[in-house]
């Protein structure tokens, strides 16, 4: 049995004889970006500052010779033959550093798909190193010769190895973005991403049961974090209630089918707002009584606009929510330019 520290907090994990630094994290209840899990795509670079470990087989062009020699490992394959082992994790009260934001990053638009009447999807590739984010963040795309000013837009899929991003787009009557990207944006076309930005991120190191309530595009940041807590093989009860004004208004419904079908913990609830829902009908915060008369051991995420986040987080709270455990993304009318603002970009929050 060997200790992982973690620098600079000072806390401790156990890690098991033969087991692999990222594994002994993720059972701890850390998360560390991670994607191919065998030393192929360099996500999970950090720096050991103390000890010895086995780095296995990994790629030089995942892990550089150059970052070898300055202590960089790939702990998907890491494996510590010290009794401890100190890395370089997140900030003084043990939360992951936020990715340094890249400018005008050029993507590929590699498919277009339409999801709802008023909603399509891009997906998107880069051109150069893939964007390194946490699930939960967002990017920010446009064009100013097309007279579409950059708006803000959240990932819609947790990391992979290749770096395609998805971006779930809403049409906004009169939004000169959102017009441009639903008319003329086509497959083929290069366009620039600039981010990632927000801190949308959640606390991994919290183990509790999670809810997870999202309108409209709110989904998207929740389909990544989702996506990446199932991947890193999250235990405690999971529940995605979506709400939609119709069933033509739903979207992902095979993907959240899947992943209630293959994962035990999963439960996927829809309510409708301006029709009879086959499951739920009426806002979320009038049928979350009814579904969790307690929330005091709950991490609530809530994503949508900013009045249905309003009102859900009151809802929320009534029925017991911590506020340290209240996530919340409130996306901003497309109408207005956007700047990421200092704070956000500089906070320090977990994913």
């Amino acid at each position: 049995m060997s200790r992982i520290r973690l620098h600079p907090s000072g806390r401790t994990v156990d890690c098991r004889d033969g087991e692999t630094v990222l594994s002994a994290l993720e059972q701890a209840g850390y998360a560390l970006p991670n994607n191919c899990r065998a030393g192929a795509c360099g996500e999970c670079k950090v720096k050991v500052l103390e000890g010895q470990f086995d780095q296995g087989m990994v790629l030089d062009m995942a892990l550089s010779r150059t970052e070898r020699a300055s202590g960089y490992g790939l702990m998907c394959m890491a494996k510590p033959i010290s009794d401890e082992l100190v890395i370089e994790f997140g900030t003084a009260d043990a939360k992951p550093k936020l990715f340094p934001p890249r400018e005008n990053a050029p993507f590929v638009v590699t498919d277009r798909i339409p999801r709802t009447p008023r909603m399509v999807e891009l997906r998107l590739r880069p051109l150069g190193q893939p964007l390194r984010y946490w699930p939960g963040q967002y990017v920010m795309l446009g064009d100013a010769r097309a007279g579409a000013p950059p708006r803000c837009y959240s990932i819609a899929n947790a990391p992979r190895p290749d770096g395609e991003i998805a971006l779930q787009v809403t049409r906004i009557d009169g939004g000169p973005t959102s017009g441009w990207i639903h008319d003329r944006l086509a497959v083929g076309a290069t366009v620039s991403l600039s981010g990632p930005y927000g801190t949308f991120i959640g606390d991994p190191s919290v183990d509790s049961p999670v809810l997870c309530l999202a309108a409209g595009s709110g989904l998207a940041p929740i389909l990544a974090l989702t996506d990446a807590a199932l991947r890193r093989g999250y235990r405690p009860p999971v529940t995605l209630l979506v709400s939609a004004a119709t069933k033509a208004d739903l979207y992902e419904q095979g993907l959240l089918a899947y992943w209630q079908a293959k994962h035990r913990n999963v439960t996927v609830r829809t309510t409708l707002t301006r029709a009879p829902g086959e499951d739920l009908t009426g806002r979320i915060p009038a049928v979350l009584p009814g579904l969790f008369p307690d929330l005091s051991e709950h991490s609530v995420f809530v994503a949508g606009s900013p009045s249905f986040v309003e009102d859900c987080v009151v809802a929320a709270k009534a029925l017991g929510a911590r506020d340290e455990r209240i996530h919340s993304e409130g996306y901003v009318s497309q109408h207005i330019p956007e700047t990421p603002p200092v704070e956000r970009l500089m906070a320090g929050v977990m994913a």
